[in-house]
């Protein structure tokens, strides 16, 4: 029988507490790195409707201010012109809807949650609905400011009632 002397006690003792600590840093470190990037802030989406004042804003920084100034105008000027050829224009059975999804919706080449994402419509914003799927669960639009066509899900936009 062999007997364990206090020092071969003492170094079995310190080495497993050192082992102890070393472990469960390398648990702490590896789970910082992990939440840092993994849990991260995540970037805004960037819907169709918005790149444009988006580059304005960063175009301006590096841009002179009598060129910030004329695209604003034309900017302003665009939209106002085109929305009343949208109410004119509008196929038959089509009609407008706002965006009712809190997070807004992405838009899609073809009617599946698989098809490729075309861009994207903000909460609140305006569509045309064209047409509705043969089974109901997609609906195609178009964007009236940029005239981007694609499929959303059902069910995710109110009808705009006119009063005309």
């Amino acid at each position: 029988m062999s007997t364990m002397n206090p020092s071969s006690l003492f170094q079995f003792i310190i080495g497993f507490f050192l082992g102890i600590i070393l472990f469960g840093a390398g648990i702490a470190g590896g789970a910082y790195f992990f939440l840092t990037n993994v849990a991260g802030n995540t970037s805004k989406p960037v819907f169709s409707e918005e790149k444009p004042s988006k580059e304005k804003e960063t175009k301006p920084s590096a841009a002179v201010t009598k060129e910030e100034t004329k695209p604003a105008t034309l900017e302003t000027k665009k939209p106002e012109s085109e929305k009343p050829e949208e109410t004119e224009t509008l196929p038959k059975g089509a009609y407008k809807a706002t965006v009712t999804w809190s997070t807004g919706l992405s838009l899609r080449s073809n009617p599946s949650k698989d098809a490729e994402r075309v861009g994207g419509v903000g909460y609140n914003s305006e569509l045309i609905i064209l047409s509705t799927s043969n089974d109901n669960q997609w609906q195609k639009v178009r964007i009236p400011n940029s005239g981007e066509e694609g499929w959303i899900k059902s069910g995710n936009v109110k009808k705009i009632v006119d009063n005309e």
